[in-house]
């Protein structure tokens, strides 16, 4: 039986190339449509934790956009433009996004 020796040139590449692809693969995830649209969010000036203020990530962008309703009152910043594909791919992937807090339930 004849063995064949890997030199650490190709095993380095071969390496490189399996966490080049998980790297590609892991992106493509991280901008699901969900994450799109807290991007869009983000973006738009809102910022978690901040809802007292009037520009809360998920109280005055998220959720509105989600559930298809107007901000609070108190919100201060114009929602960003969002389609409603991008808002039902993310629902169809995540059916409870961006509904909120329920009674009994932290978020």
């Amino acid at each position: 039986m004849q063995y064949v020796l890997i030199s650490p040139a190709k095993l380095c590449t071969f390496v490189l190339g399996l966490t080049l692809t998980w790297t590609a693969q892991s992106a493509e995830r991280a901008a699901g449509p969900c994450e799109q649209i807290v991007a869009a969010c983000t973006n738009a000036g809102f910022v978690k934790g901040d809802a007292r203020e009037g520009y809360g990530l998920w109280r005055d962008c998220v959720d509105p956009i989600m559930r298809g309703t107007r901000q609070p009152a108190k919100a201060d910043r114009p929602l960003p433009a969002v389609s409603p594909e991008l808002v039902a791919a993310c629902r169809q992937i995540h059916p409870n996004f961006g509904e909120g807090k329920k009674a009994g339930q932290a978020k």
